[in-house]
């Protein structure tokens, strides 16, 4: 049995109040609160095994490495990557997306070449593409969609040429909730010859991710929005693709000789985690997808899928809302306006009633010129919200719409 109100009391921050009401956290998508046992392991692990890893033969510094190796194995078995040194640890979805457009176009891409990418995308897998297009001279092309937030597949075909490179797409709209079907885009695209990054920040908290079954050929996703610590993150790589590349960033770990005259470069995963990785949060990672592994990750689904649907369903009531985003296939996210009201004036009335949303553009301003729109007000949900708390949200966009 899914017993959410069981769930809830992992998650002490669930408990307090915002201007004398019950917090009704509703900004998922931003980050997702953390349940004790991942806070726990962090203060565990600073208090009784603290040490660098990898590189010391005491005691403490073997017992950090085991932990911080287990934890790449638990990101493994969680993704289904085939091999460990598939797995690279970032600070999240943003470094990795960067770490691949800049070692993949150093090595791939020369000017002329193509990289396809689509409407619906985050910053974060626009602008570092844009930064490869200023630098090398490289094409973006753009994948369209109907206005219910569904991809058009038939278009997407159309996109490819022999200059074609490669595919990076998000899983899960950020903004819609559209959950993209990434394997169908991925065949496509292999049809072609081309390999595919699969942007996973919103997708790994809310399905099941089989990279193998998916044929990724990379994937990447961030700790906060899965219950894990800020500032870690992963991109999984196909071991053919990782080895072929060059490295991102130089430093101590990513190398197995230096000289004066020359540098040669560590094994995988090694050689793309230059420095000291941040140890404590990959331990704190893996307890956070051990924790979601425990509740079932189609349970999750599950519960997350009613949430939405009964949300749409209850603001579809309310005079002049209009839902942004309402594809066949969606998760945990509900983005809408309502009349007039502009986005941030909502957005700050409903967080006097203990409602936190997100407001604004939400770091996909090409998106919204597609839409029409400056922003929107954007309800995500997760694992432990409640249809109470969807009551609430609607009876608080009802009165501050009374308001207006």
């Amino acid at each position: 049995m899914y017993d959410i109100y069981k769930i809830r009391e992992d998650f002490p921050i669930l408990g307090r109040e915002v201007y004398g009401k019950p917090l009704v956290y509703l900004d998922n998508g931003a980050t997702t609160q953390k349940p004790r046992v991942v806070v726990d392991a962090m203060v565990d692990e600073y208090y009784s095994v603290n040490a660098n890893v990898h590189r010391g033969v005491h005691f403490l510094s073997q017992q950090a490495t085991e932990l911080h190796e287990s934890s790449r194995e638990t990101v493994r078995r969680f993704i289904n990557a085939r091999s460990a040194n598939e797995v690279i640890f970032t600070r999240g979805t943003t470094e990795s997306i960067n770490l691949l457009a800049s070692s993949f176009g150093e090595e791939f891409m020369c000017e002329g070449d193509e990289v396809i990418i689509s409407t619906m995308e985050h910053h974060s897998n626009i602008v570092p593409w844009q930064l490869l297009a200023a630098r090398k001279g490289i094409a973006i092309k753009i994948i369209p969609m109907n206005d219910k937030g569904e991809l058009l597949l038939d278009e997407y075909e159309e996109l490819f040429s022999e200059r074609t490179k490669l595919v990076s797409v998000t899983h899960v709209s950020n903004v819609l909730g559209t959950v993209n079907p990434v394997k169908q885009i991925i065949s496509v695209a292999h049809a072609h010859g081309v390999p595919v990054l699969v942007d996973g920040a919103q997708g790994v908290p809310h399905v099941a991710v089989d990279v193998q079954d998916l044929g990724a050929d990379f994937y990447a996703f961030s700790g906060h929005k899965v219950y894990g610590p800020t500032g870690v993150g992963v991109l999984y790589g196909k071991e053919e693709w990782l080895d072929r590349l060059p490295p991102y960033q130089g430093g101590g770990e990513m190398i197995q000789t230096v000289t004066f005259e020359k540098t040669t470069f560590n094994e995988l995963p090694f050689k793309f985690e230059a420095g000291t990785p941040d140890y404590i949060a990959t331990t704190a990672l893996a307890r956070a997808l051990d924790y979601v592994t425990a509740l079932g990750m189609d349970n999750i689904a599950v519960h997350e899928h009613d949430l939405t649907q009964y949300a749409m369903n209850r603001l579809r009531e309310i005079p002049g809302m209009r839902l942004i985003g309402e594809a066949a296939e969606k998760s945990g996210v509900v983005s809408f306006l309502v009349g007039d009201i502009h986005h941030f004036d909502m957005g700050t009335l409903l967080d006097r009633l203990g409602i936190a949303v997100r407001t604004g553009h939400h770091c996909a301003q090409p998106l919204m010129q597609r839409l029409g729109i400056e922003g929107t007000v954007r309800a995500s949900f997760c694992l432990y919200n409640t249809r109470e708390e969807v009551d609430a949200l609607v009876a608080g966009v009802e009165r501050v719409s009374r308001m207006f």
